[in-house]
């Protein structure tokens, strides 16, 4: 029911101390291929000055190891922690194959880019809400999923609250006409309910009946892969929803399945699935990119390498600097020609 997946874990406290460091370098001995240097003496020296920082420096030859056999095993992978994915830094790596993984070097360069990863990273965020006889042990984990191609479109979040499955939305937030025909909402309810009632509810032990998973639907929509469990909790976006409406349904699941005297209503029946079902709607008339707040040039990427905050402030205006005057006597010289 879910994507073929290895799981390394635990991971040791110079992992987590290598995501929590200054910069955005990979670690050495991960690159799979080292490319022939055609940079002059010159260059070589300018280019050790965006290395590891000094007294930072990181390997992991096991876990290296690790990674290479799920390459190997998978062809690529998509990488994540115990519960967050580096989406937000998808842009790091080829556009045309979105969060496809190759070598170590390439995991390395997801994980130190994102933002959302850093939720993993810190126990009390993790467990956030939670008394202390919740809280199980904990310790970081590394996932690593077989990767292929996704379509978005068929991507969707589930609603379970009490032990009730309240409501489907779709994940991407953009408009596609085939979601809005009656026919393939019916089929898309009934297959979640159906993965639902089989699958998860009879095997969900925890005490906590509230929680959101997201599926993956085939492409016949008769099928679905499990992709993530969720907390049942603000910090989780409800996307088509909100949790005041959420909240509603649920009181009037509750209702209905009590005032119904022979037990016929069904969790098909009382099941809400929203779609964005224009292209005028809100959620799709937005046209940022997703994740646009993590997105840097790659010159500023490279640039940042090993740099505090400070430090890279002070380049990056120097960098500025020196192209309006590259570009100033660009100007004049092509004034002096004419």
């Amino acid at each position: 029911m879910s994507i073929r997946s290895t799981i390394i874990k635990p991971l040791d406290q110079s992992f987590k101390s290598y995501l929590e460091s200054d910069g955005v370098f990979i670690p050495e001995g991960s690159e799979d291929v080292v490319a022939e240097s055609t940079l002059s003496d010159e260059d070589e020296s300018e280019s050790s000055d965006v290395s590891e920082p000094e007294g930072q420096r990181f390997s992991f030859p096991e876990l290296d190891a690790e990674i290479r056999a799920a390459i190997d095993k998978y062809q690529a992978v998509f990488p994540k922690l115990n519960f967050s994915s580096p989406k937000d830094a998808a842009w790091v790596l080829p556009m045309s194959s979105p969060l496809k993984c190759t070598s170590p070097a390439d995991v390395y360069l997801l994980l130190k880019s994102s933002d959302f990863v850093t939720h993993d990273l810190d126990i009390e965020r993790v467990f956030e809400g939670c008394t202390d006889g919740d809280q199980p042990s904990y310790n970081l984990e590394l996932v690593l999923r077989k990767w292929y191609p996704v379509d978005r479109s068929r991507e969707v979040r589930c609603f379970v609250r009490n032990d009730t499955l309240l409501g489907i939305t779709q994940r991407d937030m953009n408009f596609y006409d085939y979601m809005i025909d009656p026919v393939t909402q019916t089929k898309i309810k009934s297959t979640v309910c159906c993965l639902w009632e089989e699958n998860i509810r009879p095997n969900w032990t925890l005490t906590q009946p509230d929680y959101i998973f997201d599926l993956l639907l085939t492409r016949d929509l008769s099928r679905a892969h499990l992709l993530d469990f969720n907390p049942y909790a603000p910090r989780t976006d409800p996307l088509l929803f909100s949790y005041q409406e959420l909240h509603a349904i649920y009181i009037r699941a509750t209702r209905e399945h009590h005032q119904s005297s022979d037990g016929s209503s069904t969790v098909l029946d009382l099941l809400e699935f929203r779609v964005v079902d224009s292209p005028m709607h809100p959620a799709a008339a937005r046209s940022t990119p997703a994740h646009q707040h993590n997105m840097v040039p790659i010159e500023a990427l490279s640039l940042s390498e090993g740099k505090s905050i400070t430090e890279f402030s002070g380049i990056w205006r120097d960098e500025v600097k020196r192209a309006m005057q590259d570009e100033d006597k660009d100007h004049s010289t092509h004034e002096i020609s004419k």
